[in-house]
Protein backbone atom coordinates (compact mmCIF):
# COMPACT_ATOMS: atom_id res chain seq x y z
CA UNK A 1 0.00 0.00 0.00
CA UNK A 2 1.14 3.54 -0.61
CA UNK A 3 1.96 5.56 2.60
CA UNK A 4 -1.03 7.74 1.93
CA UNK A 5 -3.42 5.12 1.76
CA UNK A 6 -1.90 3.35 4.91
CA UNK A 7 -2.28 6.69 6.54
CA UNK A 8 -5.68 6.76 5.39
CA UNK A 9 -6.28 3.04 6.65
CA UNK A 10 -5.23 3.82 10.46
CA UNK A 11 -6.99 7.33 10.20
CA UNK A 12 -10.12 5.56 9.72
CA UNK A 13 -9.34 2.70 12.36
CA UNK A 14 -8.61 5.41 14.87
CA UNK A 15 -12.01 7.09 13.99
CA UNK A 16 -14.06 3.83 14.19
CA UNK A 17 -12.47 2.98 17.29
CA UNK A 18 -12.87 6.51 19.38
CA UNK A 19 -16.50 6.33 17.81
CA UNK A 20 -17.26 3.91 21.12
CA UNK A 21 -16.43 6.51 23.14
CA UNK A 22 -18.47 9.01 21.51
CA UNK A 23 -21.47 6.76 21.76
CA UNK A 24 -20.66 6.61 25.52
CA UNK A 25 -21.03 10.60 25.46
CA UNK A 26 -24.20 10.80 23.50
CA UNK A 27 -26.11 7.90 24.94
CA UNK A 28 -25.38 10.14 28.23
CA UNK A 29 -27.35 12.88 27.47
CA UNK A 30 -29.96 10.90 24.61
CA UNK A 31 -31.61 8.50 25.07
CA UNK A 32 -30.16 5.36 23.24
CA UNK A 33 -32.84 4.46 20.33
CA UNK A 34 -33.37 8.15 19.50
CA UNK A 35 -29.72 8.54 19.33
CA UNK A 36 -29.49 5.92 17.32
CA UNK A 37 -32.20 7.04 14.85
CA UNK A 38 -30.90 10.45 14.80
CA UNK A 39 -27.34 9.52 13.75
CA UNK A 40 -28.82 8.02 10.90
CA UNK A 41 -30.52 11.16 10.10
CA UNK A 42 -27.10 13.13 10.20
CA UNK A 43 -25.43 10.36 8.33
CA UNK A 44 -28.15 11.02 5.36
CA UNK A 45 -28.38 14.48 5.51
CA UNK A 46 -27.17 15.93 3.38
CA UNK A 47 -24.97 13.14 1.78
CA UNK A 48 -28.37 11.52 0.19
CA UNK A 49 -28.25 14.46 -2.41
CA UNK A 50 -25.24 13.93 -3.61
CA UNK A 51 -24.73 10.15 -3.39
CA UNK A 52 -26.61 8.32 -6.41
CA UNK A 53 -29.17 5.50 -5.09
CA UNK A 54 -27.18 1.99 -5.48
CA UNK A 55 -28.09 -0.14 -7.92
CA UNK A 56 -29.46 -3.00 -5.76
CA UNK A 57 -32.92 -4.21 -5.16
CA UNK A 58 -35.48 -2.41 -2.75
CA UNK A 59 -35.49 -5.69 -0.53
CA UNK A 60 -32.00 -5.71 0.34
CA UNK A 61 -31.61 -1.84 0.95
CA UNK A 62 -34.62 -1.92 3.52
CA UNK A 63 -32.70 -5.42 4.93
CA UNK A 64 -29.88 -4.36 4.86
CA UNK A 65 -30.82 -0.90 6.86
CA UNK A 66 -33.32 -2.65 9.55
CA UNK A 67 -30.28 -5.18 10.79
CA UNK A 68 -27.71 -2.72 10.56
CA UNK A 69 -30.17 -0.22 11.78
CA UNK A 70 -31.87 -1.74 14.42
CA UNK A 71 -30.30 -5.04 14.75
CA UNK A 72 -26.30 -3.69 15.34
CA UNK A 73 -26.56 -0.29 16.68
CA UNK A 74 -29.83 -0.16 18.64
CA UNK A 75 -28.41 -3.34 20.56
CA UNK A 76 -25.14 -1.36 20.56
CA UNK A 77 -25.99 1.59 21.58
CA UNK A 78 -28.23 0.89 24.39
CA UNK A 79 -26.04 -1.67 25.85
CA UNK A 80 -23.58 1.46 26.61
CA UNK A 81 -26.70 3.05 27.83
CA UNK A 82 -26.87 0.33 30.25
CA UNK A 83 -23.28 -0.01 31.33
CA UNK A 84 -21.31 -1.71 29.17
CA UNK A 85 -18.14 -0.71 29.09
CA UNK A 86 -17.30 1.72 25.45
CA UNK A 87 -13.76 -0.42 24.91
CA UNK A 88 -14.70 -3.83 25.68
CA UNK A 89 -18.00 -3.24 23.64
CA UNK A 90 -15.37 -2.68 20.42
CA UNK A 91 -14.31 -5.70 21.02
CA UNK A 92 -17.28 -7.82 21.83
CA UNK A 93 -19.19 -6.49 18.63
CA UNK A 94 -16.15 -8.43 16.42
CA UNK A 95 -17.63 -11.73 17.09
CA UNK A 96 -19.50 -10.44 14.19
CA UNK A 97 -16.37 -11.69 12.36
CA UNK A 98 -17.68 -15.12 13.55
CA UNK A 99 -20.90 -15.02 13.20
CA UNK A 100 -20.75 -14.00 9.41
CA UNK A 101 -18.72 -16.97 9.11
CA UNK A 102 -21.35 -19.98 10.99
CA UNK A 103 -24.36 -17.75 8.90
CA UNK A 104 -22.25 -17.95 5.23
CA UNK A 105 -22.02 -21.51 6.13
CA UNK A 106 -25.69 -21.89 7.15
CA UNK A 107 -27.28 -19.52 4.14
CA UNK A 108 -24.54 -19.80 1.30
CA UNK A 109 -22.96 -22.40 1.73
CA UNK A 110 -19.72 -21.91 2.33
CA UNK A 111 -17.33 -24.33 4.00
CA UNK A 112 -15.45 -22.88 7.07
CA UNK A 113 -11.53 -23.40 7.15
CA UNK A 114 -10.01 -24.98 10.07
CA UNK A 115 -8.48 -21.75 11.41
CA UNK A 116 -11.77 -19.77 11.19
CA UNK A 117 -13.40 -22.22 13.16
CA UNK A 118 -10.33 -22.46 15.78
CA UNK A 119 -10.37 -18.90 15.65
CA UNK A 120 -14.17 -19.16 16.32
CA UNK A 121 -13.62 -21.50 19.59
CA UNK A 122 -10.35 -19.46 21.09
CA UNK A 123 -13.44 -16.11 20.66
CA UNK A 124 -16.53 -17.84 22.35
CA UNK A 125 -14.15 -18.90 25.72
CA UNK A 126 -12.96 -15.31 25.67
CA UNK A 127 -16.46 -14.46 26.01
CA UNK A 128 -17.50 -17.15 28.04
CA UNK A 129 -14.83 -15.47 30.62
CA UNK A 130 -15.99 -12.02 30.08
CA UNK A 131 -19.40 -13.53 31.16
CA UNK A 132 -18.68 -15.23 33.73
CA UNK A 133 -18.47 -12.67 36.91
CA UNK A 134 -21.23 -10.31 34.87
CA UNK A 135 -23.91 -13.23 34.93
CA UNK A 136 -25.06 -12.10 38.06
CA UNK A 137 -24.41 -8.91 37.77
CA UNK A 138 -25.84 -5.84 36.30
CA UNK A 139 -23.23 -6.35 33.54
CA UNK A 140 -24.94 -9.51 32.54
CA UNK A 141 -27.69 -7.81 29.73
CA UNK A 142 -25.36 -5.31 28.49
CA UNK A 143 -22.97 -7.83 27.48
CA UNK A 144 -26.09 -10.03 25.67
CA UNK A 145 -27.25 -6.88 24.12
CA UNK A 146 -23.86 -6.14 22.54
CA UNK A 147 -23.40 -9.92 21.18
CA UNK A 148 -26.53 -9.52 19.90
CA UNK A 149 -25.52 -6.07 18.32
CA UNK A 150 -22.61 -8.68 16.56
CA UNK A 151 -25.11 -10.77 14.85
CA UNK A 152 -26.69 -8.18 13.77
CA UNK A 153 -24.29 -7.04 11.95
CA UNK A 154 -23.07 -9.98 10.31
CA UNK A 155 -26.62 -10.65 8.96
CA UNK A 156 -26.03 -7.77 7.46
CA UNK A 157 -22.81 -8.97 6.40
CA UNK A 158 -24.73 -11.91 4.79
CA UNK A 159 -26.95 -9.27 3.12
CA UNK A 160 -23.94 -7.69 1.65
CA UNK A 161 -22.90 -10.76 0.31
CA UNK A 162 -26.16 -11.18 -1.54
CA UNK A 163 -25.74 -7.99 -2.95
CA UNK A 164 -22.89 -8.09 -4.75
CA UNK A 165 -20.31 -5.55 -6.32
CA UNK A 166 -22.07 -2.24 -4.81
CA UNK A 167 -21.00 1.41 -4.24
CA UNK A 168 -20.46 0.53 -0.53
CA UNK A 169 -20.80 4.46 0.77
CA UNK A 170 -23.99 4.85 -1.68
CA UNK A 171 -25.16 1.46 -0.01
CA UNK A 172 -24.80 2.73 3.46
CA UNK A 173 -26.23 6.62 2.86
CA UNK A 174 -29.35 5.46 1.00
CA UNK A 175 -29.91 2.79 3.82
CA UNK A 176 -29.80 5.16 6.39
CA UNK A 177 -33.26 5.88 5.17
CA UNK A 178 -34.34 2.81 6.76
CA UNK A 179 -33.66 2.62 10.38
CA UNK A 180 -34.86 6.28 11.00
CA UNK A 181 -38.55 5.20 11.33
CA UNK A 182 -38.50 2.34 13.63
CA UNK A 183 -36.20 3.49 15.68
CA UNK A 184 -38.27 6.43 16.21
CA UNK A 185 -41.45 4.03 16.87
CA UNK A 186 -39.02 1.83 19.34
CA UNK A 187 -38.07 5.39 21.08
CA UNK A 188 -41.39 6.39 21.59
CA UNK A 189 -42.85 2.51 22.90
CA UNK A 190 -39.51 1.88 25.21
CA UNK A 191 -37.84 5.45 25.88
CA UNK A 192 -41.37 7.18 26.06
CA UNK A 193 -42.63 10.53 24.82
CA UNK A 194 -40.76 12.23 26.77
CA UNK A 195 -37.51 11.11 24.95
CA UNK A 196 -37.10 13.96 22.20
CA UNK A 197 -38.12 16.37 25.41
CA UNK A 198 -35.16 15.29 27.81
CA UNK A 199 -33.07 15.34 24.80
CA UNK A 200 -33.29 19.00 24.16
CA UNK A 201 -33.42 19.72 27.29
CA UNK A 202 -30.16 17.92 28.34
CA UNK A 203 -28.13 17.85 25.04
CA UNK A 204 -24.67 19.97 25.44
CA UNK A 205 -22.41 20.58 22.73
CA UNK A 206 -20.33 17.22 23.74
CA UNK A 207 -23.93 15.55 23.16
CA UNK A 208 -24.34 17.70 19.80
CA UNK A 209 -20.70 16.87 18.88
CA UNK A 210 -20.99 13.49 19.50
CA UNK A 211 -23.95 12.60 17.19
CA UNK A 212 -22.38 14.75 14.48
CA UNK A 213 -19.57 12.46 14.94
CA UNK A 214 -21.13 9.14 15.01
CA UNK A 215 -23.28 10.12 11.96
CA UNK A 216 -20.70 12.13 9.40
CA UNK A 217 -17.59 11.18 10.90
CA UNK A 218 -17.58 8.06 11.67
CA UNK A 219 -20.42 6.82 9.17
CA UNK A 220 -19.81 8.76 6.15
CA UNK A 221 -16.05 9.44 6.15
CA UNK A 222 -15.52 6.27 7.70
CA UNK A 223 -17.30 4.08 5.24
CA UNK A 224 -16.50 6.15 2.27
CA UNK A 225 -13.29 6.22 2.56
CA UNK A 226 -12.97 2.85 3.36
CA UNK A 227 -15.02 1.90 -0.11
CA UNK A 228 -12.19 3.76 -1.72
CA UNK A 229 -9.40 1.44 -0.28
CA UNK A 230 -10.71 -2.10 -1.25
CA UNK A 231 -11.56 -0.62 -4.69
CA UNK A 232 -7.77 0.03 -5.04
CA UNK A 233 -6.53 -2.92 -3.15
CA UNK A 234 -7.31 -6.48 -2.25
CA UNK A 235 -9.55 -7.44 1.09
CA UNK A 236 -6.45 -9.54 2.06
CA UNK A 237 -4.42 -6.22 2.22
CA UNK A 238 -7.24 -4.13 3.96
CA UNK A 239 -9.13 -6.02 6.15
CA UNK A 240 -6.62 -6.79 8.44
CA UNK A 241 -6.63 -3.16 9.80
CA UNK A 242 -9.89 -3.74 11.27
CA UNK A 243 -8.23 -5.52 13.75
CA UNK A 244 -6.57 -2.50 15.28
CA UNK A 245 -10.30 -0.69 16.33
CA UNK A 246 -10.62 -3.00 19.39
CA UNK A 247 -7.47 -1.72 20.25
CA UNK A 248 -8.06 2.43 20.13
CA UNK A 249 -11.62 1.19 21.73
CA UNK A 250 -9.92 -0.31 24.82
CA UNK A 251 -7.17 2.00 24.88
CA UNK A 252 -9.15 5.38 24.50
CA UNK A 253 -12.35 4.02 27.05
CA UNK A 254 -8.95 3.26 29.30
CA UNK A 255 -7.21 6.32 28.97
CA UNK A 256 -10.13 9.30 28.75
CA UNK A 257 -13.20 7.34 29.69
CA UNK A 258 -10.97 5.56 32.69
CA UNK A 259 -13.34 2.55 32.41
CA UNK A 260 -11.92 -0.16 34.52
CA UNK A 261 -11.69 -3.60 33.31
CA UNK A 262 -11.29 -6.97 35.94
CA UNK A 263 -8.38 -9.77 35.68
CA UNK A 264 -11.42 -12.03 33.43
CA UNK A 265 -12.33 -9.17 31.40
CA UNK A 266 -8.62 -8.57 30.12
CA UNK A 267 -8.21 -12.59 29.62
CA UNK A 268 -11.26 -12.76 28.29
CA UNK A 269 -10.14 -10.01 25.69
CA UNK A 270 -6.90 -11.18 25.06
CA UNK A 271 -8.65 -14.48 23.93
CA UNK A 272 -10.85 -12.60 21.84
CA UNK A 273 -8.63 -10.80 19.92
CA UNK A 274 -6.49 -13.99 19.57
CA UNK A 275 -8.64 -15.71 18.15
CA UNK A 276 -9.57 -12.58 15.65
CA UNK A 277 -6.05 -12.78 14.89
CA UNK A 278 -6.56 -16.83 13.72
CA UNK A 279 -9.38 -16.40 11.54
CA UNK A 280 -6.99 -13.36 9.99
CA UNK A 281 -3.83 -14.40 9.70
CA UNK A 282 -3.95 -18.08 10.12
CA UNK A 283 -4.12 -19.23 6.92
CA UNK A 284 -1.54 -17.64 6.10
CA UNK A 285 0.72 -19.01 8.26
CA UNK A 286 -0.57 -22.56 7.38
CA UNK A 287 0.02 -22.04 3.83
CA UNK A 288 3.74 -20.49 4.32
CA UNK A 289 4.31 -23.84 6.97
CA UNK A 290 3.06 -26.27 3.97
CA UNK A 291 5.38 -24.51 1.46
CA UNK A 292 8.23 -24.88 3.86
CA UNK A 293 7.76 -28.25 4.69
CA UNK A 294 9.76 -31.18 3.03
CA UNK A 295 7.64 -33.56 0.48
Amino acid sequence: MAPRDIALALAIVLVWGVNFMAIKWGVAEVPPLLLTALRYVVALLPAVFFVKRPQVALSILVAYGLFIGVGQFGFLFTAIHLGMPAGLASLVLQLQTFFTIGLAVAVLGERPRRTQLAGAAVALGGIVLIGIEKFAGAGFWPLVMTVCGAAGWAVSNIIVKRAGKIDMLSFVVWSSLVPIVPLLLLSLLIEGPGAVPYAVTHLTWLGLGSLLFVGWVSTDFGYGAWSALLGRYPASIVAPFTLLVPVVGLSSGQLILGEAMSGLDWAGSALVFLGLLINVFGPRLFARRAATTPT
